[in-house]
């Protein structure tokens, strides 16, 4: 019984761990299309990728205040050496 405890407690912190950071940005729909919505927060405009998988509660329209829940993923990753590491291999 113990075991089955610590288990699910270990599987539960590991799912914990996965799950990315996710964050928010409130404000009215200035533009939106089938895969984007530019929402303005301050003087700033935010556009946010969406697709069919995102949930949509209530009815999106140019002026409505929204609140988006969204994550951030890296696309692309380029590793470059450092300078000085590489001059002291040689």
């Amino acid at each position: 019984m113990k075991s089955l405890i610590a288990t699910a407690l270990l599987l539960g912190s590991l799912s914990a761990f996965a799950a990315p950071k996710t964050y928010q940005v409130t404000g009215p729909i200035m533009d939106m299309n089938d895969t984007t919505i530019t929402v303005q927060k301050g003087k700033e405009k935010w556009e946010i990728s969406k697709d069919a998988s995102s949930k949509v509660t209530g009815e999106l329209k140019v002026g409505a205040k929204v609140t988006i829940e969204y994550v951030m993923t890296a696309k692309t990753i380029e590793a470059k050496e450092d300078k000085k590491a590489a001059k002291t291999k040689k």
